[in-house]
């Protein structure tokens, strides 16, 4: 290939990228404006959608336990005896075992810290709302005070009997 060729082709990727990209910006073509926040909606998550995301982590977390581990023992001594009869594919096989072993372990963990941070969520959202219902409901029980009116409203009370002169 020669030096043009390969210059020609660089020139023509870089063409092709550039025509294509296009980060954080609105089409110019009079595209109209982005939505506001508040005509979006927000984002809401159930305490049902936490519970399914942590149930599902701990069910991976389960089979890769129970069935991911299955060749670990019989790889381990298959390298064993490879290395044994002196075979070089022993220790490769074994190599491969840890590693798998090593990887095994990661995503299993993985998958539990992703439960329990469901379980944990769960329990804090579920003790604002409690937190929230009690904030609001002595609202209303202090509200409720005022309504219990001695007069018509502006008028000084007559419990404190009447004004007193200067």
């Amino acid at each position: 290939m020669a030096w043009d060729e390969w210059e020609q082709l660089k020139s023509d990727a870089a063409d092709r990228q550039s025509a294509h990209t296009r980060l954080n910006q609105l089409d110019g073509g009079g595209g109209g404006t982005p939505a506001l926040p508040g005509k979006t909606g927000d984002l809401k998550v159930g305490h049902d959608d936490l519970a399914k995301i942590g149930s599902q982590a701990h069910t991976l977390y389960n089979n890769l336990w129970d069935k991911a581990r299955v060749a670990i023992p019989s790889s381990d001594t298959a390298a064993g005896d490879l290395s044994g009869q002196g075979f070089a594919l022993g220790g490769g096989l074994k190599h491969v075992s840890n590693r798998w072993d090593e990887q095994l372990k990661s995503l299993m963990d993985a998958c539990a810290h992703i439960s329990n941070h469901m379980q944990v969520t769960k329990k804090v959202h579920a003790g604002d709302e409690h937190y929230i219902q009690r904030q609001m409901s002595s609202i209303d029980t202090l509200d409720a005070g005022f309504d219990e009116r001695a007069g018509e409203p502006g008028a000084k009370n007559k419990v404190y009997g009447p004004p007193k002169k200067k």
